[in-house]
């Protein structure tokens, strides 16, 4: 998993309440188990018409927005069945980072997982940087992990909470399998222990 320290870019605007995993990549782009690839059917339904062509009007189908890595949006974000795809999606159109004034709790953790920092900020902080977003001109923030900052364009510092053992994971970029494997001397050692002990367990190993 990529680490997270600190990220600028363009943040995208989407003034939407709950937002569900179906809308950020439908159903019918479930079928493959692969990562990539996924960031282009990312808010398919919004972003295209059925004939494939651009909907202008979509917030990412408009520069500089096509670029964007951070997304300002409505509470309640990711609601909806737990499909891990929705953040895989996101992340392979460039997105790293959601603030919105509340998520899902499935999608959150997902996020976390996969490298993308979602941060839950009251409404008026979060109509704030929804402001700045719908401007192009003020749309670059920058996210600081470690010191736990959104610097807006103008300079200002909005703080953010974040659980400390997920911050570390992303400071490091690890996911569930980099974390086991951190482990892996205390594994092996207790196999060896257990391969002594109860042979019978290892006869086909």
């Amino acid at each position: 998993m990529e680490k997270f320290t600190t990220l600028t870019g363009i943040a995208a605007p989407l003034p939407r309440m709950n937002v569900d995993t179906d809308m950020i990549i439908p159903k019918q782009h479930l079928k493959t188990i692969k990562r990539t690839g996924l960031g282009k059917v990312l808010f398919d339904e919004l972003r295209f018409k059925e004939n494939g062509e651009e909907i202008p009007d979509f917030i990412l189908n408009q520069s500089p927005y096509r670029d964007a890595k951070i997304l300002i949006t409505g509470e309640n974000f990711g609601c909806g069945s737990s499909r891990e795809h929705a953040p895989w999606a996101l992340l392979d159109f460039g997105i790293r980072c959601i603030v919105a004034p509340s998520f899902a709790d499935i999608f959150l953790n997902n996020c976390f997982k996969n490298g993308i920092l979602p941060i839950a900020l009251s409404g008026s902080e979060v109509d704030t940087l929804m402001a700045d977003a719908q401007n192009p001109d003020t749309a670059t923030m920058t996210v600081d992990l470690r010191k736990q900052t959104i610097q807006r364009s103008n300079g200002e510092m909005l703080s953010f909470t974040v659980d400390e053992f997920r911050k570390e994971c992303l400071l490091h970029g690890l996911d569930d399998i980099s974390l086991t494997l951190q482990q892996e001397d205390k594994i092996a050692a207790f196999e060896r222990q257990q391969q002594q002990r109860l042979p019978w367990l290892w006869v086909n190993h």
